[in-house]
């Protein structure tokens, strides 16, 4: 019996040494998360997204960011660097260029060429099936992890999520909790490429407001919207247009009248929050493999959260499924037409529901989650 013990005690230490002494260059900071709000009122579970239509099934996997072209047709990027272009009635598709690296947000250009956010590659524009890089550094950094783009006139606004940590490592920046992520915009008439605000907390989400007078960015590890002003009196201010949100925050749109909407990558986790004043147990959190980081902060039961704001700020749709036949994460929203489009980090399709279930009432809540009643919601304007 000694020898089978002594075994397992040389185990146990080998794990703590290894989680207690492996160098890391994570280097977590104390912070203090904001108390999450709870899953009701305005965040109240539902059903909503239970009967999303799903498109595009077979050809790729993770439409992390979607745009909506003139024609009314899906861009999107998938996992292997592919670029591709659903037609309208979702019967058929493309494929737009390979960028070699991993496509996320997308925008369009005024002559209506793609303009991607590649988390490996840069800013880069795709044109007769090639894509050719608009921007790869700005102020003497190279961007580390390109995220999010939305475009106006020749400005494009785009987020560099971390200038330290690239998509592979997007939990060591999570766990860091230190503001590496940047807001930038390259002027595609000047070919100039330079930053409008640094130190965000993983900058996210990128959605240009009416007439262009202010950019929200999502600060994901923040669980906040950030407003920066470009026009007007508050020019070059900025302040929160979203605080405290009950998941993290991932890409953002407007649709151009009205509503922002808001994918949330997934609920806050309260696990991970209690840590954030712990930096040393964060530390060795790092030292774990990503897989087992990635179940630490997030749960292993799909749960997919969609918000809808008015320019106030304020939640006037809720939208919501969980479960394992859940379409999660929810990584991008965009509204277009009668219907709000959805894409997602990992999964095989991208996906719809008819606006008008978006906004008029939700779905039943799914079975064991119990009905909390929501408050009423303003008129639309």
């Amino acid at each position: 019996m000694r020898k089978p013990l002594a075994v397992a005690v040389l185990a146990i230490a080998a794990v703590l040494a290894y989680l207690l002494l492996k160098p890391t260059g994570v280097d977590p900071v104390a912070w203090q998360a904001p108390v999450a709000p709870a899953l009701d009122g305005p965040y109240a579970p539902n059903a909503a997204l239970k009967d999303l239509q799903r498109l595009a099934s077979g050809i790729g996997i993770g439409p992390e960011g979607i745009g909506i072209d003139d024609d009314g047709a899906v861009v999107t990027g998938f996992a292997d660097g592919r670029v591709i272009r659903l037609s309208a009635d979702a019967r058929h598709y493309q494929v737009l260029a390979d960028t070699g690296g991993r496509p996320l947000g997308i925008g369009f250009a005024a002559d209506g060429a793609p303009i991607v956010a590649d988390a490996r590659k840069g800013l880069l524009r795709i044109a007769d099936g090639k894509a050719a890089p608009l921007a790869t550094e700005a102020a003497g950094v190279a961007f580390g992890f390109t995220d999010d783009v939305d475009v106006a006139g020749t400005q494009m606004l785009f987020s560099d999520a971390s200038t330290r940590y690239g998509i592979d490592a997007y939990m060591d920046d999570l766990l860091e909790h230190r503001p590496h992520g940047r807001l930038l915009v390259h002027d595609s008439a000047a070919g100039t490429t330079t930053e409008l605000a640094r130190e965000l907390y993983f900058a996210n989400g990128v959605a240009l407001g009416p007439d262009a007078a202010y950019v929200l960015v999502a600060e994901t590890s923040a669980y906040r919207i950030r407003r920066f002003w470009l026009k007007g009196d508050k020019a070059g201010t900025d302040d929160l247009f979203a605080d405290n949100l009950p998941g993290f925050p991932d890409n953002l749109s407007f649709n151009g009248r009205d509503r922002v909407w808001v994918a949330l990558a997934g609920p806050r986790d309260a696990g991970l929050d209690a840590l954030s004043g712990w930096p040393l147990l964060r530390k060795v959190l790092a030292r774990l493999p990503a897989a087992i980081q990635h179940r630490l902060a997030f749960s292993p039961i799909k749960h997919s959260l969609v918000l809808g704001f008015d320019l106030d700020g304020r939640v006037i749709a809720n939208l919501q499924d969980h479960g394992v036949d859940a379409y999660a994460p929810i990584t991008s929203v965009e509204e277009r037409g009668p219907w709000l489009y959805f894409g997602s980090l990992s999964e095989p399709t991208i996906a719809r529901l008819p606006l008008n279930q978006a906004i008029v009432g939700a779905a039943p809540p799914p079975d064991g989650w119990r009905q909390v009643p929501i408050a009423p919601q303003p008129a639309e304007r």
